[in-house]
């Protein structure tokens, strides 16, 4: 009888242990998904000032100091992140919605249009994003340069594969650019930004009309 007592008690015991370990490895790793979702937000705040500060002042004006007074971020805790200016500026992101996908887009002029209505929506639909979008491309600066190889060289692929797809199945002319009708199609999102501002431009719908012709055979 003592024996089934000691055996009952221990396996209580043995379950109190086992769900307050339990309890901490779950407080753990709430903690440590705070800790992240911080300093994800603080990242953010950092690459949206320091953009903001080139889309309005220029490279030039990027500075520790600046980007903490327009984040809101402390300067020791930018400083622990980078080490300088330039170096946060090597490893600013572009903010845009993601890279759009282009392949399952049918081959036709309905295709070329949801093309066009995805691009939008990775950049010009996120206006911070294609003003930025519009630095980059201005700027002979090499810092944002690399910013291209973020966002705008893998979408630019991703366009070719598409008009190569178009080619091979015959619906495409052969002797297309695809990084000249990519320049083109990024050239008139700004154009259209610039002029119109958030007016109600059917900018996919127009663009389809006039490149259709030029890639259809």
């Amino acid at each position: 009888m003592i024996t089934g007592v000691h055996e009952a008690v221990s396996e209580a015991v043995s379950d109190v242990v086992s769900d307050a370990v339990s309890d901490v490895h779950e407080a753990v790793r709430k903690a440590q998904s705070r800790r992240e979702q911080l300093r994800e937000q603080t990242d953010h705040k950092i690459m949206k000032a320091t953009l903001a500060i080139v889309i309005s002042d220029g490279v030039g004006a990027v500075t520790i100091e600046e980007v903490a007074r327009r984040s809101g971020v402390a300067k020791t805790t930018i400083y622990r992140r980078y080490k300088n200016a330039d170096d946060l500026l090597r490893r600013v992101q572009l903010e845009v919605a993601g890279l759009p996908d282009f392949s399952d887009v049918e081959l036709s002029k309905n295709g070329l249009l949801t093309m066009l209505q995805r691009i939008q929506g990775c950049f010009f639909d996120s206006d911070f994003g294609l003003k930025a979008v519009g630095v980059v491309l201005s700027s002979d600066n090499t810092s944002l340069n690399a910013i291209a190889n973020q966002v705008l060289v893998p979408a630019e692929k991703r366009f070719s594969e598409f008009v190569e797809r178009g080619v091979k199945a015959g619906v495409f002319r052969n002797g297309l650019d695809p990084q000249f009708l990519f320049s083109t199609i990024l050239g008139s999102m700004l154009a259209c930004k610039a002029l119109h501002g958030d007016a109600s431009i059917p900018w996919p719908e127009n663009m389809a009309a006039v490149l259709w012709p030029v890639m259809a055979v």
